[in-house]
């Protein structure tokens, strides 16, 4: 199914399930699919949207990117299910929920499972201008190495990617890199006037098993909304979206 966002796009959705609305919004090197564990495990509850981010998949795009052109993407979606939902987002797609929630377009509760903020004991470079500049030239893997290094990926284990298959899916998606990094903000740090004004009931979520940096970010997410629960789910990383089962307790809870 599509949904027309406010400047003309086009944006594809799947719908899950019976009960109160739920959005998934991936992060970086994600879409629809990516999503597709998690919406099934929750469609005995609620009613899952999984989508595909502009850019992505059966999703249209426009010439110029702002954070703002998602959220009214997120907004749109939430029109089209009845004018309010919960929105559970996962990586630099949980920074993209905390924003929309902020602008208030309808949502009712935030789960956010690592959002990537950089703190003072983890600080991050702004990698931007360069992966910008590598895609400008048509060095798509050389984007993509760039974002996994400064997401916390050790060189070894980048190189090793490049052998593997999932390297051709990365390269497909990395002209949205950029989004994702803009999501962020230069320099990854939670953007707190905004995070302030969230009045809405906020869930975070940081696996027990990410590295420090992630549960860094996690925490200073909750710490800078009002009320906002923070939980750690043992055993979990930031790959938990290949473990969608291991969400649902929390979720379920929290949501309903």
């Amino acid at each position: 199914m599509n949904v027309t966002s406010a400047d003309g796009t086009s944006i594809f959705f799947e719908r899950r399930g019976d009960g109160p609305p739920v959005l998934l919004v991936g992060g970086a090197f994600n879409d629809r699919t990516t999503v597709v564990g998690l919406a099934e495990v929750l469609a005995v509850d609620f009613t899952t949207i999984g989508y595909d981010r502009r850019g992505r998949g059966d999703s249209g795009d426009a010439a110029e990117y702002a954070v703002e052109r998602e959220i009214e993407d997120l907004a749109a979606l939430i029109a089209q299910v009845g004018g309010t939902a919960s929105v559970f987002g996962h990586s630099s797609g949980a920074i993209l929920a905390l924003e929309a929630a902020a602008a208030g377009i309808g949502i009712d509760k935030v789960v956010a499972y690592e959002p990537p903020y950089a703190t003072d004991e983890h600080p991050r470079a702004d990698v931007l201008d360069e992966v910008r500049a590598r895609l400008a030239a048509g060095d798509r893997d050389g984007a993509v190495a760039t974002f996994l290094k400064v997401a916390g990926t050790p060189a070894e284990v980048v190189e090793g990617m490049k052998q593997a298959p999932v390297w051709g899916w990365f390269t497909a998606l990395a002209h949205t890199l950029p989004y994702d990094l803009t999501i962020c903000g230069p320099d990854a740090r939670p953007r707190t006037e905004n995070l302030a004004r969230i009045s809405i009931p906020v869930l975070v979520i940081g696996g027990g098993a990410s590295d420090d940096a992630l549960r860094s970010g996690a925490r200073a997410a909750a710490e800078a909304i009002p009320g906002a629960r923070h939980e750690t789910l043992e055993g979990q990383d930031h790959g938990v979206l290949q473990f969608p089962e291991t969400l649902k307790p929390l979720l379920t809870d929290f949501l309903k």
